[in-house]
């Protein structure tokens, strides 16, 4: 083989096998399905964040999030089967070995939810951020006890 062709070949592979992502392969990609949905909650979440701490508090806009996130709160939980716990999962094995714990703080985190789009109904700022900051709360709650960082 010449040269000029096999170093930029070796160094694709030298360079792929450095990366640490891991495809989930595994029929219907529940490890997957659930960090996209993870992810595309906090593509709503963080924007009503980034507003309450710039000052910038838009109602509207502020609802519309909130109810953007309402359609996408069950994304993620039903793709926690008892047989997911494998690379990718960022999830350790206390979701499956406490799972009341578990289960309790999605209740807790579906309640919250619900609080945050009354308080983003209401239109008051207080409310609202009261309510957004305990949602907050419940997230970090439980990435604390149920995923590595």
């Amino acid at each position: 083989m010449h040269v000029s062709l096999f170093l930029p070949i070796a160094l694709a592979f030298s360079l792929s096998a450095c990366s640490d992502q891991v495809e989930d392969t595994r029929p219907g990609q529940p490890v997957k399905m659930r960090q996209t949905a993870f992810k595309e909650m906090l593509r709503v979440f963080e924007p009503m964040g980034t507003m309450l701490r710039d000052g910038k508090y838009d109602a509207g806009k502020f609802e519309a999030l909130a109810t953007d996130l309402i359609s996408k709160r069950h994304g993620p939980w039903g793709n926690f089967g008892p047989d997911t716990h494998y690379p990718p999962t960022k999830a350790r094995p206390e979701v499956w070995t406490n799972l009341a714990q578990f289960n309790e703080g999605k209740v807790a985190f579906l309640k919250s939810t619900d609080a945050l789009l009354a308080a983003a109904q209401s239109k008051d700022l207080k409310r609202v951020t009261t309510a957004y900051f305990t949602v907050y709360d419940h997230c970090q709650s439980c990435h604390k006890e149920f995923k590595t960082k």
